[in-house]
């Protein structure tokens, strides 16, 4: 098994605790420090190779998301925050995933399945490929190829330099990028709604100010760069 080590920084005590209680269920992430604000963690980042962030937001000093913006090289961060506002911006650094204040485990868990899934496909995506023809997209993952019909795509979803194409179903990961699938004749009908998201409009049930509803329930953030080419989409 493979181990990934971490970082938990929060300027609440009971909230670090129960990070830390929460993160030692699972036997494949180590906890390597445990800060209080982001200074401290940044020292500490100066000498070690973290794999995965647990982050708040407001904090004394230097907030989350400025600690993120300092340390991108991190390959997975996780906010958790109450400031269920900032969620659309931090998506915006390259962050996997945000728990909203007040959370308990089930939602702790459902991250950390997302964490597990990226670590492992960080490793693999090198073994999938695409081609494309008609109304579907194969994905190739060794000897076999998977068919997936366009109408079948709720959406696509940037993780570093691999894309995964969401359906209702499954999750499939592909070695390219988001930017260069979307250049693409095949996914003109997809408009990117956040630097890491792209959405087939029909799709999409509902557009609030922040975010949009899909037609399964799903909902994700729309950034604010991306906001005007969505009413224009719409």
């Amino acid at each position: 098994m493979k181990l990934y080590s971490s970082i938990i920084v929060d300027d609440d005590e009971i909230d670090r605790l129960t990070v830390v209680s929460y993160a030692k269920k699972f036997p494949w992430i180590t906890i390597s420090g445990v800060f209080e604000n982001a200074s401290t963690a940044l020292s500490f980042l100066e000498n070690n190779d973290i794999d995965i962030a647990f982050l708040d937001i407001e904090m004394p000093g230097a907030s989350g998301i400025e600690l993120r913006k300092k340390a991108l090289s991190i390959p997975v961060c996780v906010f958790i925050s109450s400031h269920f506002e900032s969620a659309a911006e931090t998506f915006e650094i390259q962050t996997l995933d945000f728990i909203v204040k007040p959370f308990k485990f089930p939602r702790f868990e459902q991250t950390m399945h997302r964490i597990e899934e990226f670590m492992n496909i960080k490793i693999k995506a090198d073994l999938y490929e695409q081609t494309i023809g008609g109304d579907a997209i194969y994905v190739k993952s060794g000897t076999e190829k998977v068919k997936i019909r366009l109408h079948e795509i709720l959406y696509l979803e940037a993780l570093k330099n691999y894309t995964v194409i969401v359906t209702e179903s499954k999750r499939h990961y592909v070695l390219k990028g988001l930017t260069e699938f979307l250049t693409e004749d095949f996914f003109r009908q997809f408009v990117r709604i956040h630097r890491s998201f792209a959405v087939m409009s029909a799709k999409i049930n509902k557009v609030n100010t922040s975010e949009i509803e899909l037609v399964n329930g799903t909902n994700l953030p729309i950034g604010r760069s991306y906001k005007n080419d969505l009413q224009n989409q719409l």
